[in-house]
């Protein structure tokens, strides 16, 4: 008889797992503590919700890393990318979905599977021995008892940040008299996002306001933690330098306005449910109180009047260091019979997440079966994410990474006719080989 899996956490990545397992014939009992015992960034307690952005950023799979990650997961049958791509809304280029309906589609897919058993529980500290297999998915919001018990198991003190939440608003509240909907470029529809335009005295204003407004005050032993550099609060931007914001989030590049004149910079919302309904302020999460959220962001214009569906927040993320704690297969070496998938590896990002929880499934699949644990290629995006955080990253300085060609082992620099490649042509390079690459992985793996 096969051995029932345990998969702790049903976020991203454990419902991922979930899945995986459940897919290749193993009972799996998946453990999720909310509501029993909720965290300071969820709203619900349903599986796989999404706590800050609806996007799961770039769907270009040809010129974008994880616009690569998405074809791969979709090749090798995940669930995230399956319910992404079915409540999927307008986002240019990108991948965003209604929240409220993926969540509940992933649940629903879990819920149903005939080897599936979900129970709501707080597993407090290490789970019993006589679970002889556990994924460990307990995400960036991982409970103290949780995170205690894996500094115990690895001797190592686990890492932290800071991650912020973007606020949203509704779309009735937006004064269109000043906003217009276009997408740079005019990429996707053209038409995917909202735009409210600043001159250059309401953008230095704005700037101000971010810096001098009161923040969350943080507890004594969270004032070391670092941000992560692909998620910092927008007030921190502004303190880099008072032109960070035109030249990042607010720029106004490859925008007009038929309103008015050219905007020197520009606040962009996108579209954050699939009634197009609710908007989110893209690039703005943020750590500053709720009343002052709402007096500075109501001096955008378009925004005056502006109704907050959910106003920005901030939260403490956990994760251990992978290179130093896990093995080859998301193994702790530690321990063994508890393997770690999601960010709590170190990984960044909801698909980066959901990517490592689907090879956490597959590994424990796998190892439930007697069966040899076939890793993927490092030239795929699976394979570069999975090495980054088991080893290919310095242990010394492992911090949160999402994916990027850079994590990957270099192409050739010049063709067949001794031509260098650079530039788009250089990534398109990378994206064939992975898929060359890619090929025969999934095919070992009866896929």
């Amino acid at each position: 008889m096969t051995r029932t899996v345990h998969v702790i956490g049903g976020g991203l990545a454990g419902s991922e797992a979930a899945w995986q397992l459940a897919q290749a014939d193993i009972p799996v009992i998946l453990h999720e503590m909310r509501p029993v015992r909720t965290t300071p960034a969820h709203q619900t307690d349903g599986l796989a919700e999404l706590v800050c952005s609806n996007s799961l950023r770039s769907d270009d799979a040809d010129y974008n890393a994880v616009g690569l990650l998405h074809e791969e997961m979709r090749r090798a049958g995940s669930l995230i990318l399956r319910e992404a791509d079915a409540h999927k809304v307008p986002a240019g280029g990108a991948l965003a979905v209604d929240r409220d309906g993926f969540s509940q589609g992933v649940q629903a897919a879990l819920s149903s599977h005939p080897r599936i058993t979900i129970v709501r529980e707080e597993v407090a500290g290490l789970p019993p021995e006589e679970w002889e297999q556990v994924v460990v998915a307990t995400g960036p919001l991982t409970s103290p008892a949780m995170a205690e018990a894996l500094r115990g198991v690895t001797g190592e003190d686990s890492l932290a940040f800071f991650d912020a939440i973007a606020p949203i608003v509704t779309k009735d509240s937006i004064d269109f008299t000043k906003a217009w909907f276009q997408s740079r470029y005019d990429k996707g529809t053209g038409s995917d996002y909202i735009n409210c335009p600043l001159d250059k005295e309401q953008y230095y204003a704005f700037i101000d306001a971010l810096i001098t407004g009161e923040k969350v005050a943080f507890h004594e032993w969270e004032k070391d933690t670092p941000y992560f550099e692909g998620c910092l609060p927008i007030e921190v931007m502004a303190e880099r330098g008072k032109d960070t914001l035109a030249y990042g989030p607010m720029k106004p590049v490859g925008l007009t306005n038929p309103n008015g004149p050219k905007p020197f910079a520009v606040v962009q919302l996108r579209q954050d449910n699939a009634l197009g309904t609710l908007y989110n302020l893209v690039g703005f999460q943020t750590k500053l109180r709720h009343g002052e959220q709402a007096r500075i962001f109501r001096a955008i214009p378009g925004l005056e009047n502006a109704e907050f569906a959910r106003l920005g927040g901030l939260h403490r993320n956990t994760f251990v260091n992978g290179p130093r704690v896990l093995d080859k297969t998301l193994r702790l070496k530690a321990q063994p019979r508890l393997r770690l998938a999601g960010q709590v590896t170190g990984c960044e990002g909801y698909v980066e997440s959901s990517a490592i929880g689907l090879l956490a499934g597959l590994f424990a699949a796998a190892e439930a079966q007697g069966r040899e644990m076939l890793r993927p290629p490092a030239t795929t995006a699976l394979g570069a994410l999975l090495a980054h955080v088991t080893g290919g990253a310095d242990a010394e300085t492992y911090q949160p990474m999402n994916i990027n060609f850079g994590l990957f082992p270099p192409p050739p620099e010049r063709d067949e006719k001794g031509r260098r490649v650079k530039g788009r042509d250089r990534k398109k390079l990378y994206a064939e080989r992975a898929r060359q690459a890619l090929t025969p992985w999934l095919g070992a793996l009866g896929k």
